[in-house]
């Protein structure tokens, strides 16, 4: 066997060892980023920790292990559990509906809503007198709702399962995080010398400030809300100022779903006037925290445009199911920033020569 056979053969059974690696890790990519992305973020407080421990890194570890479950896994767990509890509600709520058909007369507060009442009670009575068309309307409105449901339910219950897997790996990352760094540090030099360290320690800085905007934002706006919930005495408080916290993270519309929710309780309810307050708050309150309290948070790096955390969102939560919420504006916005980053550099060669 001639050398540039024996060469051949080498490269190719490196080629073959690395598509098994990443074969073995492909199922284990989003959870591992997000791992990465919470051991970047949070590395000030295990540094914190580990001086307390005395430098024992597996115990420092752990105790950020134990802290991130008690701050993520048990308010998705009680959460998980409060919507599988209120569909099995809505069932029991709308199964005799189903069964004997509307009442005769249209609810009170259907019929006293401005402007549009009178006309929603005249359809009312129409469905009443056509069951064929009543059908219809309830199959075209409970079937998408019922999916629906269901599947924001499954988002959250995979997301309780991807977040443990999160910690398991934080645990490990967390234990030789100063062997990690020192490796991480030497491949970006040898890789591309000085702009690859400044390329890191652009990366470092882009992901705590994307993550400290999301996961802050989401912060302040539960706690405004969990004031007005108070104030309006809105039960299921806690369950409520939870999931305005993950809610919080789907741009535009997250957190209102639920003041809205709230306010439409209230309202059902005879309480008109709080439904009113429930309504001004959300809108001047809870949905305007966003306005201000993300660019304070992620002033520290470029400027995030909606379309990019609008995608981030959804196409994260495509691909990597709950954990996306965070990981996919995360991943974009650090993309954009390194590649202003070496553009620029690449300017600057350019005008050098």
């Amino acid at each position: 066997m001639n050398p540039a056979q024996k060469q051949l053969i080498q490269i190719a059974l490196v080629a073959l060892l690395l598509v098994g690696c990443v074969a073995v890790l492909m199922p284990f990519t989003g959870t591992l980023l997000f791992a990465i992305v919470i051991c970047v973020t949070t590395l000030p407080i295990r540094n914190r920790l580990l001086a307390l421990c005395r430098g024992r890194s597996s115990l420092a570890a752990a105790l950020m292990s134990v802290l991130l479950i008690l701050l993520l896994v048990a308010p998705m767990a009680l959460l998980s559990g409060s919507l599988a509890d209120g569909i099995e509600l809505a069932i029991r709520f709308l199964k005799p509906m189903l069964e004997s058909g509307l009442p005769a007369d249209a609810p009170a507060w259907l019929t006293k809503i401005p402007v549009a009442g009178p006309d929603l009670g005249d359809y009312w009575h129409k469905l009443i007198e056509s069951r064929e068309e009543m059908n219809k309307l309830l199959r075209q409105f409970i079937d998408p709702t019922r999916k629906l449901a269901l599947l924001t339910v499954s988002l959250f219950a995979q997301g309780l399962l991807q977040l443990l897997l999160v910690i398991f790996f934080v645990f490990f990352i967390f234990r030789d995080a100063d062997i990690y760094a020192a490796a991480l540090h030497t491949g970006s030099r040898k890789l591309a010398g000085e702009l690859g360290e400044r390329m890191l320690k652009l990366a470092d800085g882009t992901v705590t400030g994307v993550m400290v905007g999301i996961v802050g934002t989401a912060a302040a706006q539960a706690i405004v809300a969990m004031i007005g919930f108070v104030i309006a005495g809105v039960p299921g408080v806690i369950v409520l100022t939870f999931a305005t916290f993950f809610f919080s993270m789907v741009p535009v519309i997250g957190a209102t779903l639920i003041w809205v929710g709230a306010a439409v309780w209230l309202y059902n309810g005879g309480e008109a006037g709080w439904a009113v307050f429930m309504v001004l708050w959300g809108m001047f309150g809870i949905s305007s925290v966003d306005n201000f309290v993300k660019p304070i948070l992620i002033s520290r790096t470029s400027s995030l445009p909606l379309l990019l955390i609008v995608v981030g969102v959804f196409g994260g939560v495509l691909v990597f199911g709950f954990i996306g919420l965070f990981l996919g504006p995360t991943l974009l916005a650090l993309g954009q920033v390194l590649i202003r980053e070496w553009l620029a550099h690449a300017d600057s060669e350019a005008g050098a020569h």
